[in-house]
């Protein structure tokens, strides 16, 4: 199950045009829950920084994450986790950082 996550996140990065490169370490953890951290160049040298740790069961938990983009100069365009840092947002831990430094609730989309 969790090898079969990783090689369709392997895949796609691998296949994607917009990718130009990545480096994205997978550790099985179990046969249903793995750790994947790592980091994607896109073609217009923006990076994606991402962390996931993952169940696979009848549906996919993320019980920890972390997507951090910036773009080539390093400033921040957004980054979501579930670092149970805000416990007074709404739909708490799971929050959004923008690029004003503003937290604000992810939304469930």
């Amino acid at each position: 199950m969790i090898d079969e996550y990783f090689r369709a996140i392997d895949a796609l990065l691998a296949t994607s045009p917009i990718v130009r490169e990545y480096d994205v370490h997978f550790d099985k953890r179990s046969l249903s829950r793995g750790y994947l951290r790592g980091d994607v160049i896109f073609q217009d040298e923006s990076l994606l920084h991402v962390r996931e740790f993952v169940s696979i069961g009848a549906e996919t938990e993320r019980m920890v994450y972390a997507y951090h983009y910036q773009r080539a100069d390093g400033t921040l365009v957004f980054r979501y986790d579930n670092t149970p840092h805000y416990p007074d947002l709404p739909n708490s831990p799971h929050h959004k950082h923008v690029e004003s430094g503003a937290v604000v609730r992810r939304s469930t989309a």
